[in-house]
């Protein structure tokens, strides 16, 4: 297959405005040992793609491309990857240490990439990753014992594919979330769907075996009172550096989700579990058997106006970017 040499990528400038995204015509870059090039075809936005630009969370220098998620052709392989993966459509969750998929062609260690199933859109396999893998990620701390599961912030993307899945493995799950998704929410298999709490703590009895929160540490500790004994609470932004009871009382079990700490700490077994889980969701997805979010799409030019929207929520569904036409 013959590339160009070149090809368009957004840059960081050190700038936490994502308007401040600079287009640049540089090298395609070449896989290293153990990646595959992937030419992008759609990139899907995620709340981490805005977050990560202020600079406090990486150590990247002027010049570095940002993205985490995205989906297309296998274009070109390095050293120990088979060539069979050469015009295999896939998606994948980038590491933030390296130049990521805000960009025409990416660079990703074979290990972590997706096969996407040929009913699947582009559109749908770039929105998967970041909030699919998280929500797995989040129920896998849960032991099998849990039967009964709160899942606040209902309404977002990891909740999306959260519920599905905990659903699919039998737990009775209740959410919290704007009272606009209700009705989305128990198509997803919710039990009931319920408002806040918000800003104040939760007043209700002591139900559930879990507590899976995606608002923030502070959401997350008030809904501490939620939980039975033994009873887990998992945090998807954020973590709670310390207990919100006393010790020797409920004895619940404080857990952290980190979906891009996986690409420093996690070993090939962890990577292979994670690549397995997120197959499985697109395969669903392609037998009509998982339900997508809904997009928002832009063309490539107009990425940084797409991501200032997410970051500002001027829009609703999930923002993705068309790279080009395939």
């Amino acid at each position: 297959m013959i590339l160009p040499t070149t090809h368009r990528a957004f840059t960081w400038q050190g700038s936490a405005d994502p308007a401040d995204l600079l287009l640049t015509e540089t090298q395609i870059p070449k896989p290293e040992a153990d990646d595959v090039l992937i030419r992008n075809v759609v990139i899907g936005l995620n709340p981490v793609d805005w977050k990560v630009l202020g600079g406090q969370l990486v150590n990247w220098q002027p010049g570095h491309v940002p993205g985490v998620d995205g989906a297309g052709v296998v274009v070109a392989v390095g050293d120990n990857v088979c060539t069979s993966w050469v015009g295999q459509r896939v998606a994948y969750h980038q590491s933030l240490g390296r130049h990521g998929s805000f960009a025409e062609y990416t660079p990703v260690r074979a290990s972590a990439v997706l096969r996407v199933p040929a009913m699947v859109s582009w559109e749908h396999a770039a929105s998967l990753p970041c909030p699919g893998l998280t929500a797995w990620l989040a129920l896998e701390k849960l032991p099998q014992s849990c039967r009964t599961l709160l899942v606040s912030g209902a309404g977002g993307s990891v909740a999306n594919h959260l519920i599905q899945i905990a659903v699919r493995r039998g737990l009775r799950v209740t959410s919290l979330s704007h009272r606009r998704h209700a009705q989305r929410l128990a198509d997803l298999g919710v039990a009931e769907c319920m408002e806040g709490p918000l800003d104040q703590a939760w007043s209700g009895p002591m139900v559930f075996d879990a507590v899976i929160d995606t608002v923030n540490a502070e959401h997350a500790a008030r809904l501490e009172p939620a939980l039975k004994a033994n009873g887990h609470l998992v945090c998807v932004q954020d973590r709670l550096h310390a207990s919100p009871i006393p010790p020797f009382t409920r004895t619940i079990s404080l857990h952290e989700v980190a979906l891009a700490a996986l690409h420093t700490f996690g070993d090939d077994r962890a990577w292979q579990a994670l690549v397995d889980a997120g197959e499985g969701m697109l395969t669903s997805m392609g037998r009509a058997q998982w339900t997508p979010e809904s997009y928002s799409v832009a063309s490539f030019e107009r990425l940084p106006d797409h991501l200032t929207g997410l970051q500002q929520r001027t829009f609703s569904g999930k923002g993705v970017i068309r790279v080009a036409n395939d």
